[in-house]
């Protein structure tokens, strides 16, 4: 089953002399389960992809589908939607809200989608992520690696088509950085969860089953790693 069908993604900024193109004709799909790495340089595109498969930007044309549903024909308050309930985002700097708990940072998207708590599967992904001694505690009284943990939480909560994790390991040291990548990878495999992860580091990348390279904005190489 394709969970992510992207054709054609092209975009542009400027006109004229001043014109850049971001994304040049970027085409590729992703079948559910499947751990991909996508990899380039700072300039490369590979943000300016992520964007606009998180529906965080339009493109200037092609489509980007998700479990056969085109995104670019959704308003803002649709794609808002939409997002939470398919996209699971992590974030290089965790984006958690501070005034609230791990656990509650965890069922957010349950919370703004107004939707019964389910205490059980909480428990489960608090158990999975070895946060169960930090459920009542605040980001700030978290390390760096712990609230990244309960950044991956908030993007399982809601089973999504796929998990988009921009740079996950950026913000951490190498041995933290190694426990969230072995931390997605149980995800991937335990629950088949379809991982997407932006990474400009090589040895992070060669850990997904596929990588895909940007350079210029277009896809440099599409490569099987792990069949």
């Amino acid at each position: 089953m394709t969970v992510l069908e992207v054709k054609e993604l092209t975009k542009r900024y400027g006109t004229g002399e001043a014109e850049v193109i971001a994304l040049d004709h970027v085409s590729f799909s992703v079948k559910k389960g499947e751990f991909v790495a996508i990899v380039g340089a700072s300039g490369s595109g590979k943000s300016t992809l992520m964007n606009m498969i998180g529906g965080v930007d339009v493109p200037t044309s092609g489509s980007v589908r998700i479990e056969g549903q085109e995104i670019g024909n959704m308003n803002e308050s649709e794609l808002a939607i939409f997002r939470r309930r398919n996209i699971g985002m992590i974030y290089q700097f965790y984006n958690l809200i501070p005034t609230l708990t791990a656990e509650e940072n965890i069922m957010l998207p349950w919370l703004l989608d107004q939707r019964k708590e389910n205490r059980e599967k909480l428990q489960e992904i608090l158990e999975m992520l070895k946060l169960e001694n930090r459920a009542k505690h605040l980001p700030g009284q978290m390390s760096g690696g712990q609230q990244q943990r309960v950044s991956i939480g908030r993007a399982m909560i809601n089973d999504p088509a796929f998990i988009l994790a921009d740079e996950p390991t950026g913000n951490l040291d190498n041995k933290t950085s190694q426990e969230i990548i072995e931390l997605l990878k149980y995800t991937n495999q335990k629950y088949h969860q379809t991982l997407l992860l932006i990474t400009h580091d090589e040895k992070i990348a060669l850990q997904a089953d596929r990588i895909i390279t940007i350079g210029d904005g277009k896809i440099v190489s599409d490569e099987v790693i792990k069949p």
